[in-house]
């Protein structure tokens, strides 16, 4: 057993961030000869998050750091081979582990920038390359996007219901699942539109700001409030925020006031003050009367406590005086959806004989769950203001025609046709070609401001939280027939 269970775990590879089957599907392809026929995979999820109208795209800048350290260890060999199957025989022959050590990341890959909106069915990326290499990359993929994904979606929602000149603030690191998913949750956070986080160890790693108040028992180790605030005011004159709900949360505002005319006279300001419990509608309005009675009319009110999208739209209804929301549980667990639901699937494979391509098709009995062939790629239509109008998927390897329609593949009726002359921007985009980086990736900054760019470039109507509009999403007219003819193709028949 590893002596050091979190500190030995990311230290020095993180090839067996997978799945058993990846690997037994590995030994499979190399046993048959078939390790490095072209395939052609797509990652994408099928249903919207949170019952939403759209999701911002994240995670790519975490998985090209995984794809460029993909190396099988010595220590990562040695447990492959120490694995046994039932009758307990090696379940990896030294033969493939030797392969295994020498393998080197050679796929090409394409993705869609992170902090882009995206929808349904759409690859958020694709990988072309040997069918072992881009089959073990599936489960490492899926855990980054996945995760990512959600949480970027959850908190440009709650930008959202904020409105864009209040203050967000992730503090959700001591309920997030485990040390990776809170440090994951607040680099997802950040980019889809937190403005800072508590977690210091984001900070350092990312370069995300980091904010914080103090805790309760602050407060209860002096017994008496006011003599609590002072001390914090004494170690912090130009950085601090009182926590004023541990005893009666009104007079806790008073008290804070009454330090705050103190550090005045000092030359400092207070900073804020913060509502952790009680009626928060209720409790920021009379907060900011007191406060701006006294003079303290630049001294933000912090609200925390369970808060989400939708809390945060009922309290700004409310008339609630709050502009800065201490965000955590919701946003880091992406309350109430625990999972995006992605998936990478098998959408191309070059001919044993090389002559060409066999588009590949995941049939189910729910017509959502039934895969796209080709080599795909998303094409987001403008209109005449540039914002998005439709995004239709195509098949690269397919001609496409001069006058195209956009079919919904879930009712073929609904077809959009597209003008030539249509603006439009392909989304799937280089990163890397045989192995090797291509270019270079935005910071988590520019990153962050695409986000916010591209969800504000949608219609409201898109954006609202109840019943939003749903974005057309379609496939290109002749690959909607070559699904259509590959269904039936391959689907059994039946008589009566």
């Amino acid at each position: 057993m590893n002596p050091a269970p979190l500190s030995g775990l990311y230290a020095p590879s993180l090839a067996l961030v997978t799945d058993l089957y990846q690997l037994t599907m590995a030994y499979g392809y190399w046993q048959q000869g078939m390790q490095d026929r072209e395939a052609v995979f797509h990652l994408y999820f099928r249903k919207m998050p949170f019952k939403g109208g759209y999701a911002v795209a994240a995670g790519l800048a975490l998985a090209v750091d995984w794809l460029e350290n993909l190396q099988f260890t010595d220590e990562d060999l040695a447990y492959l081979g120490s694995l046994q199957g039932r009758k307990g025989e090696p379940m990896f022959p030294a033969a493939f582990l030797d392969y295994l050590r020498q393998l080197r990341f050679s796929c090409d890959v394409e993705a869609i920038a992170e902090g882009s909106v995206v929808f349904g069915n759409e690859p958020l990326l694709r990988v072309r390359g040997p069918l072992l290499q881009a089959q073990l990359l599936e489960t490492a993929l899926l855990t980054i996007i996945n995760f990512q994904t959600l949480i970027a979606t959850k908190a440009a929602r709650i930008r959202e219901a904020t409105g864009p000149t209040d203050q967000v603030l992730e503090f959700g690191l001591r309920r997030a699942q485990g040390f990776d998913g809170g440090l994951g949750a607040s680099r997802a956070a950040y980019l889809g539109g937190a403005d800072a986080t508590s977690n210091v160890l984001a900070g350092q790693r990312y370069g995300i700001p980091v904010r914080g108040t103090h805790a309760h028992s602050w407060v209860q180790a002096f017994g008496d409030e006011r003599a609590a605030f002072a001390a914090y005011a004494q170690a912090f004159p130009d950085d601090s925020v009182f926590l004023v709900d541990t005893y009666d949360t009104l007079e806790g505002v008073r008290l804070a006031i009454s330090v705050a005319r103190d550090m005045r006279a000092r030359g400092h300001e207070l900073g804020g003050i913060r509502l952790d419990s009680g009626d928060l509608a209720y409790l920021s309005r009379e907060a900011r009367a007191v406060l701006d009675e006294a003079g303290f009319t630049q001294t933000r009110i912090v609200a925390s406590n369970d808060l989400e999208e939708n809390v945060i739209t009922s309290l700004k209804q409310q008339g609630a005086r709050i502009d800065t929301w201490g965000v955590g549980t919701q946003l880091v667990t992406a309350y109430d959806q625990p999972a995006l639901g992605g998936v990478y699937k098998l959408a191309a494979l070059r001919k044993a004989d090389d002559s060409g391509w066999d588009f590949t098709i995941k049939l189910s009995e729910q017509a959502a769950k039934t895969s796209i062939p080709g080599i795909l790629q998303v094409r987001r239509y403008l209109n005449e203001y540039g914002r998005p109008r439709a995004d239709m998927l195509y098949n690269t390897a397919a001609d496409l025609p001069a006058h195209t329609t956009i079919v919904d593949p879930a009712d073929a009726t609904r077809r959009l046709p597209i003008r030539p002359e249509t603006a439009y921007r392909e989304l799937l985009q280089p990163v890397f070609s045989r192995g090797q980086r291509v270019g270079q990736l935005p910071t988590l900054a520019e990153s962050r401001a695409h986000a916010q760019r591209e969800v504000q470039g949608l219609d409201p109507s898109i954006r609202r939280f109840l019943n939003p509009h749903i974005y057309p999403v379609g496939l290109e007219a002749g690959l909607h027939e070559y699904r259509t003819q590959l269904i039936l193709e391959r689907r059994p028949v039946r008589g009566a």
